[in-house]
């Protein structure tokens, strides 16, 4: 399932907190990102037809949670990230933010970590 950037806003929200009427997420978002009302509805109903999120009747307004669980979303935008940048490799993608200065000495030290993590597992 493909979230636009904007789409995943709402749906962070979503994530924290659920679930919301569509008057409570346009209040969250509208001077937060600096939106419309009729913009927050459409991305709301966007969602809704994608099956990220889900309403429910509660007497006359709709609550509105989500199904897509965000662990889904990360790891399908991870991998997609991966296949499109790095030939679905994780040692490029580390190799880049190295070269380009981006690893601190914690970033390195979990690297390590993790890395040791691995070898024992196998």
């Amino acid at each position: 399932m493909r979230i636009s950037d904007a789409e995943s806003v709402v749906m962070e929200l979503l994530w924290q907190r659920s679930p919301l009427a569509a008057d409570e997420v346009v209040m969250a978002l509208a001077k937060a990102q600096d939106w419309q009302e009729a913009t927050i509805k459409t991305l709301l109903n966007r969602l809704l037809n994608k099956g990220a999120v889900r309403a429910h009747k509660d007497g006359r307004r709709y609550l509105y949670a989500p199904v897509l669980k965000r662990a889904q979303w990360v790891q399908g935008e991870s991998e997609g990230l991966l296949d499109r940048l790095f030939g679905g490799r994780v040692a490029p993608l580390v190799a880049h933010f190295s070269e380009h200065r981006k690893l601190s000495k914690k970033d390195i030290a979990e690297l390590r970590k993790l890395i040791a993590e691995i070898d024992d597992e196998h």
